[in-house]
């Protein structure tokens, strides 16, 4: 691919797929391992593929049929800092702050702040994996403790 071309990042979240828009994702992809991928332009002429583009529809359709939804973005796509909140679940206000704090890299245009789509999803990935880290380690710390299994006493109080 030449570096001209758009590069794409496929995110995946889960989502709830309709059955029959599963089993058309399902003989989709089942249609295109089974016979080499070809695009019908407008004028009838087909065009093969190449193995790189094949192999990423495969896994977009693999990741399809695991009940994943996809967005494709582009690598330099930008995001405003509205868009960035809300895929990050924060308010505007609190990201500004993390942008001062230089936790996210951002750059401006005109007065306005703008963020890499790759620099903002790297961040949730980061704050994902560390809130993940936390809550095991609470989970552990309760087990070893033997409170894991234990029920707090303060849903009756007040009664």
């Amino acid at each position: 691919m030449s570096q001209s071309a758009p590069q794409a990042e496929a995110i995946r979240a889960d989502l709830l797929v309709s059955q029959k828009d599963q089993q058309e994702v399902e003989e989709l992809y089942t249609k295109l391992r089974a016979a080499e991928a070809k695009l019908i332009g407008p004028d009838g002429t087909p065009e093969i593929l190449p193995n790189n583009l094949n192999s990423f529809l495969f896994r977009l359709l693999a990741d399809l049929r695991a009940g994943y939804s996809i967005t494709i973005l582009q690598n330099k796509a930008q995001l405003t800092t509205i868009e960035a909140s809300k895929l990050l679940g924060m308010s505007r206000q609190f990201l500004v702050e993390l942008l001062k704090k230089g936790n996210i890299p951002f750059h401006m245009v005109g007065t306005h702040r703008r963020m890499y789509a790759r620099d903002v999803l790297a961040y949730k990935a980061k704050r994902d994996m560390s809130r993940r880290k936390i809550l095991d380690d609470l989970a552990r710390a309760e087990l070893a403790e033997g409170l894991y299994d234990q029920v707090p006493d303060d849903f009756n109080q007040g009664q």
